[in-house]
């Protein structure tokens, strides 16, 4: 899904009295962070943050109040131009009581949703999926939540398929993570779909957390590599490559955007990422190549899509690092 296509997507946090502060908090500030980073490049928001809710008012888990909280919207008869992820929040205690103040009103509201992948979605963080189960939007999905409510999830929505020992899940338009700091997770997740893993990676190191990859995916992302460090100078030169992988990169125009000489940041890249830039550079290509060619794409379109000068060095790369087979059989 490309955001910039229709409109940033609105993002709704359903907030209630109570709600799990770190649910929605720190997604919502991953959210921020994405669209400061596009905005400064000159691209426009990807991410349209709404607060929406039962009442105008609510007191949140740790006590602090949240007021100017949105109404809950008409969203079945809106036309809908851009897409709408709706987000249900966890709640303190061992189960959630459907006659607390603002939940009944928020399940009436919730069972008259149409969701639509791509259109209308739905992502719980911790034991917001019991909120969504109640009102049987979780019905021939699956989903995941805090391992506390596992088996409160399967009792409410015996038509749910309730994933246990997962981070997050993803099942078309329904998005669950097990709660707290893994909302964040499922967050930059979703930011790297829309935004892609270079500006993923941004964020998570802006924020200084760990991104972990998504449900199915069996390595880290050529983009996460060599980034479990703070220095911004190689942040930058990273990002920068993260951004323009096809671009003419040497080591004098990395040392510019690093604002340091070639030599010096030849040795703060392996002090500090643990590998040399351009070896670095040609990692990141050989991953974008290797992705080609598993769509379809010619040996010699690949190595121009990743920005090798021929197919030649494209196949001399592929041996140097070690990876199986050959670029011409990587795609059958």
């Amino acid at each position: 899904m490309d955001a910039n296509v229709s409109g940033p997507i609105r993002v709704s946090f359903v907030l209630l009295p109570g709600s799990l502060i770190l649910d929605w908090a720190g997604p919502a500030e991953a959210l921020r962070i994405a669209n400061q980073c596009l905005q400064a490049s000159g691209q426009p928001a990807a991410f349209d943050l709404r607060f929406i809710g039962p009442q105008a008012q609510a007191t949140s888990s740790v006590g602090a109040s949240i007021s100017g909280i949105e109404p809950l919207p008409d969203v079945v008869s809106e036309a809908l131009s851009a897409p709408h992820w709706v987000v249900l929040l966890g709640q303190p205690g061992d189960t959630i009581d459907v006659r607390s103040p603002g939940v009944p009103e928020l399940l009436h509201w919730l069972r008259g949703l149409r969701l639509q992948a791509g259109l209308l979605e739905l992502v719980t963080v911790c034991a917001g999926a019991i909120l969504a189960a109640h009102a049987g939007l979780l019905d021939g999905h699956r989903a995941t939540t805090h391992h506390h409510h596992l088996d409160e999830l399967r009792q409410v929505a015996p038509r749910c398929d309730a994933v246990a020992n997962r981070v997050f899940v993803l099942d078309g338009a329904v998005s669950s993570s097990a709660g707290v700091t893994t909302g964040i997770d499922l967050f930059l997740h979703r930011i790297a779909a829309v935004c892609g893993p270079a500006l993923a990676a941004r964020v998570a190191q802006t924020m200084v957390v760990a991104l972990r990859r998504g449900p199915g995916d069996p390595e880290l992302s050529p983009f996460l590599r060599h980034r479990a460090h703070l220095h911004p100078a190689i942040h930058r030169v990273q990002d920068a490559i993260g951004q323009q992988p096809q671009a003419d990169w040497s080591l004098q125009r990395m040392a510019d955007v690093a604002c340091t000489s070639p030599r010096h940041l030849a040795r703060l890249f392996i002090t500090h990422a643990g590998i040399a830039p351009l070896a670095y550079l040609r990692s990141i290509r050989l991953d974008l190549a290797d992705a080609a060619l598993r769509s379809g794409h010619s040996v010699t379109l690949a190595a121009e899509l990743a920005g090798f000068s021929s197919d030649t060095q494209l196949r001399r790369t592929w041996h140097q690092l070690g990876k199986a087979g050959s670029p011409a059989h990587r795609g059958h």
